[in-house]
């Protein structure tokens, strides 16, 4: 495990500054030349047990874009955890590179033999740019994965879960927006189409949504157009631009943002993707001043990793993890019932029950 010159230089912060900052226990960088394995291991908060979150393989434009996403993501998964009652800390990893072009069995084997380095503190999963077959690869050189094939006795591809779990929380904030639940007519605008996002455009063209969909692989809207009736393209900019009734951000985090918000014309924004506000406080603030309900994303994206959960205690069990996710509807409605009767950004509503629980572990853990 190495870490390279330019990474440290491409900061205008240190390093121990962002992790002071956001309050991580422990990043590892991982680099091998033969293979080109680049991969950077954020462990945000091991309080409720060890830190559980995916790997990402994205091409990022610089190292210091991957470490950024890195922090935020692990920093998520530590509130994601707690708030679904998980008995699991915050943890994420990342691989630097296009995974159409540079994932090799080699890589991901050297990966997998880095995390079982790290004695079990760091558990990970699928996530974007993954697929359970990579998984299945890590799994040859560490233990300490899940989101394995349910053949092979692992709880499956985590992304119907997560899903499910956008799927009903989207109902649950309809329900606040609409004074009912049903999305049937309205019109969602979903931002990436992915193995989640796809799930989710399954869900609302069942019901009856009217959905919009846009992307940066032309195959992916070729393929989901055509796989379901009265889906519409639209183009990666235009999206923000479109009179919907919800936003749904599926692909990479920060579309909510200074440009975008005055853009945005949905009355919910709900989705699957992480971090979706560029600055949680800000821009989650924006929202409710602008009477836009924001679903947050590590409450209603909590799917997958509640199914994975059951893996890690070692007895998969679906049903059980099906009506977990399905109750993410009732933990919604809590946080927006909430952040409207006080006013209160619903992403910070969210973060204090997270932290609450957290506090409150620790000092049951400190008592001898």
């Amino acid at each position: 495990m190495t870490t390279t010159v330019e990474v440290f230089e491409t900061q205008t912060i240190s390093i121990f500054d962002q992790l002071d900052e956001l309050g991580h226990e422990q990043v590892v960088f991982c680099n091998d030349h033969e293979t080109g394995l680049r991969a950077i291991v954020g462990i945000h908060n091991t309080v409720l047990g060890p830190a559980l979150g995916g790997t990402r393989m994205w091409s990022y434009k610089s190292e210091s874009d991957a470490l950024n996403d890195v922090l935020r993501l692990s920093r998520g998964m530590t509130f994601k955890n707690s708030v679904a009652g998980l008995n699991l800390g915050g943890g994420k990893a990342v691989i630097i590179g296009d995974a159409r072009k540079h994932k090799t069995e080699a890589l991901l084997r050297l990966f997998g033999r880095f995390i079982n380095n790290l004695g079990g503190k760091y558990i990970t999963a699928e996530d974007v740019g993954m697929s359970t077959k990579d998984i299945e690869m890590i799994a040859y050189e560490t233990n300490h994965v899940c989101g394995l094939p349910e053949s092979k006795g692992g709880s499956g591809d985590p992304s119907p879960f997560t899903a499910l779990g956008v799927y009903v929380s989207m109902k649950a904030a309809a329900k606040k927006a609409y004074g009912n639940d049903s999305l049937a007519g309205k019109k969602v605008a979903v931002q990436g189409v992915g193995h989640v996002g796809e799930y989710l455009v399954a869900h609302l063209v069942k019901e009856g949504a009217k959905v919009y969909i846009s992307d940066i692989y032309e195959d992916r809207l070729k393929a989901v157009a055509q796989k379901y009736n009265g889906v519409e393209i639209v183009g990666t900019d235009a999206i923000y631009d479109l009179p919907v009734d919800i936003y749904s951000p599926c692909a990479l985090g920060a579309t909510v943002n200074d440009e975008t918000l005055p853009r945005l014309k949905a009355q919910i924004i709900a989705g699957c993707a992480n971090n979706q506000l560029k600055d949680e406080r800000k821009h989650g603030q924006i929202c409710l001043d602008k009477g836009i309900i924001y679903a947050p994303d590590f409450l209603i994206n909590a799917g997958g990793v509640i199914n994975i959960a059951t893996e890690v205690n070692g007895s998969y069990n679906r049903e059980w993890a099906t009506s977990q996710v399905e109750g993410l509807y009732d933990r919604t409605l809590q946080v927006l019932d909430i952040s409207l009767k006080d006013g209160k950004n619903a992403q910070i509503v969210a973060m204090e029950i997270a932290l609450k629980r957290i506090k409150d572990m620790a000092r049951i853990k400190s008592i001898g």
